[in-house]
């Protein structure tokens, strides 16, 4: 209830007063015109980008970046399976410090299986949560063995059946390793798809179903590694560099420096 304060001059205000016991009786309310307004004024709706807006801002990405590459280093599809599953809540820089050794004897599940679950918590120590991540990675690999010949499969739902993989980690793979279009949607996605109103969503299947939706054909190929990179090094999370942004006079965030 709003604080009233009483002066000599109350009687000839325009605005009503509040009889003392009325104001003091439990859940009564003071009159609308003098309740303080808190609440912030909502802000406008972005205006969704048209076809012409999407296709200049991913040609832009295309002629400064035309070959895009994952910074998850992989010698085969097992390896990239493997690498994906490890930088869970990690840093692909920090996966690929302990993946090198790991990989140099260990590049397919049968070797993953014959070094044994032990020694493959040795060499990922460094990534966090490395125990229930080695216990994954050898389950995974006796799966692909008992149930796909050894071999990644091709599909988004029998990728989703390894230990440790989820829907982020088969499109990862199935764009690195066999040239699908689809959409990764990582922590970087996810914010860049938002603060530009691209693809706003409030969770990253969303996120990644509107990209699908306006992202065209011929640039859905690298489009994920363009906004991957375009969040890590460009869009940042807590301080953005709009000041070297390729797409800042397209984006519709309305707290942009530029």
């Amino acid at each position: 209830m709003a604080k009233i304060t009483r002066s000599n001059s109350a009687k000839k205000s325009s605005v009503p007063s509040v009889p003392k016991k009325v104001a003091k009786k439990k859940g009564a309310k003071a009159p609308s015109s003098l309740t303080k307004k808190s609440a912030k004024p909502k802000s406008p709706k972005q205006k969704p980008w048209t076809p012409a807006e999407v296709y200049e801002a991913f040609s832009r990405f295309r002629k400064a970046n035309p070959e895009p590459k994952g910074e998850l280093e992989h010698l085969n599809p097992y390896t990239l399976l493997v690498a994906v599953v490890l930088s869970a809540q990690a840093t692909d820089a920090g996966v690929n410090k302990a993946t090198r050794a790991l990989f140099a004897v260990a590049d397919t599940p049968e070797k993953m299986l014959e070094l044994g679950e032990e020694k493959v918590r040795d060499y990922i120590r460094t990534i966090g949560l490395y125990r229930n991540k080695a216990k994954n990675v050898i389950a995974l690999s006796e799966k692909l063995i008992a149930e796909f010949v050894g071999e990644v499969p091709r599909t988004r739902a029998e990728i989703e059946t390894l230990p440790g993989a989820g829907r982020k980690t088969a499109n990862v793979v199935l764009n690195m390793a066999y040239g699908e279009h689809t959409m990764a949607v990582d922590t970087h996605v996810f914010r860049v798809g938002n603060r530009t109103g691209l693809a706003p969503g409030n969770t990253p299947l969303e996120v990644e179903l509107g990209l699908e939706k306006v992202i065209p054909s011929e640039f859905m190929l690298h489009a994920h590694h363009w906004l991957i990179l375009h969040g890590r090094y460009t869009c940042l999370a807590r301080k953005p560099r709009c000041e070297v942004c390729l797409i800042n006079d397209l984006c519709r965030w309305p707290e942009k420096t530029v």
